[in-house]
């Protein structure tokens, strides 16, 4: 079960992780949650839920490559669309989702953050390895993440194509691009069991 993901019976899955893959996973989750950016200030329970509902998004596409990665154009790209009424409803369907998008995002990542402090914990310091235990709807969350995760790390080392992965792998040692392609493999790993164990 080391470094993937196999099926738990009566559903859900489970992963064997080291200390070293649980603090990689750890940071890269809350680097993605530093880039989705804080939630509602007021917090769920402070919030007026009417104007939560009615709350205007951006209409405009991150400028951010990763972030526009994870929130992309509902009517293709903006730079190269050329119909005012296409790209007028691409703004439209924005300013009124992407806020629920960012809320999801950021609900399925601090799941995954959680989960993986309570297995630190449970395990303890030195103790190895610890089996991490999903039920369904935390896979849901962790597939959520685990695929924003690489589309996050992919817009950094401007994978736009399968080939541009297959070249950054035969990347020398020293490149310091290496490690986010080996993250980027790991992650990938990672999603392809759980979507396996889930399937399964």
């Amino acid at each position: 079960m080391a470094g993937h993901f196999e099926p738990l019976p009566g559903g859900g899955a489970a992963a064997a992780l080291d200390e070293v893959e649980v603090s990689i996973l750890r940071s890269l989750t809350v680097q993605l949650l530093e880039l989705i950016g804080p939630g509602d200030a007021a917090g769920p329970d402070g919030a007026d839920p009417l104007a939560r509902l009615f709350a205007e998004g951006p209409s405009e596409p991150p400028s951010d490559p990763a972030l526009a990665r994870l929130f992309p154009d509902a009517y293709g790209d903006p730079d190269t669309a050329q119909d005012p009424q296409e790209r007028a409803y691409a703004a439209e369907f924005r300013r009124y989702t992407e806020n629920d998008l960012r809320d999801r995002k950021r609900e399925d990542a601090l799941a995954v953050v959680r989960s993986l402090d309570a297995l630190a914990m449970a395990a303890g310091p030195g103790d190895g390895v610890a089996v991490l235990r999903l039920a369904p709807e935390d896979c849901r969350r962790w597939l959520g993440t685990l695929n924003d995760l690489r589309l996050t790390i992919g817009a950094r080392l401007e994978i736009t194509h399968e080939d541009d992965g297959e070249a950054l792998l035969r990347l020398p040692d020293d490149d310091p691009r290496k490690p986010m392609v080996m993250a980027h493999l790991w992650l990938g790993g990672l999603q392809e069991t759980l979507v396996d164990a889930l399937m399964g």
